[in-house]
Formats: C-alpha cells, structure tokens, sequence
C-alpha cells in the first residue's frame, strides 16, 4: 500500500482541545483508520508543524478525502505528501536512465 507523510499544524481551536483533552491525539488517530488509511507512526514535532504522521492508504484519493475531512473541523491544517521508498525511487531512476 502507498505510503504518504502528513504534516499537521493544529490551530488554536485545536490547541485548546489537546490541552483539555490529550487523548484526542489518538482518538484522531483511529478516527483515519475509519476511511481505510493506516497510521504507522506518529510524531510530535517541534518547528512550523505539530505533528508528523506517517500512513499507508489505497491510493491519492483516500488521503485528499482524509485531509479535507479534518481539515474541514476547523482544529488542524494538513499537508499531504507521497512518500516514495528510496529503493523503488533509485530502480525507477535506473529504468528512465537505461542503467540496470
């Protein structure tokens, strides 16, 4: 399954969730699992975003869908990014290049 990077900047609705709340980190976390992106790691992080997370989804799609739907609460900005692995990235190079 793919696998996307999500870099999230809570806002100030949704900093005063965590602080009255923390557990809602997790809950947010099982909440993704509802549209069939698993979460593999989550970190928080110090800098212009709060946290970073690391999924695996089906495809684009379900993480626009993922984005926009938390996105749309009001209490975290996400960016979506596709992570490719280094390996497949590096065979993917050597097929364009005619290297083997």
């Amino acid at each position: 399954m793919p696998t996307y990077v999500l870099l999230s900047m809570v806002t100030p609705e949704g900093r005063k969730t965590i602080k009255e709340r923390h557990e809602r980190i997790k809950e947010v976390s099982k909440e993704v699992e509802q549209f069939g992106v698993k979460v593999t790691t989550q970190f928080a992080v110090l800098g212009p975003y709060d946290f970073v997370s690391i999924v695996e989804a089906p495809d684009n799609e379900t993480i626009a869908r993922v984005s926009a739907e938390l996105s749309s609460r009001g209490t975290v900005q996400i960016m979506s990014l596709p992570a490719i692995p280094v390996e497949k990235f590096i065979r993917r190079l050597r097929t364009t290049t005619g290297k083997r």
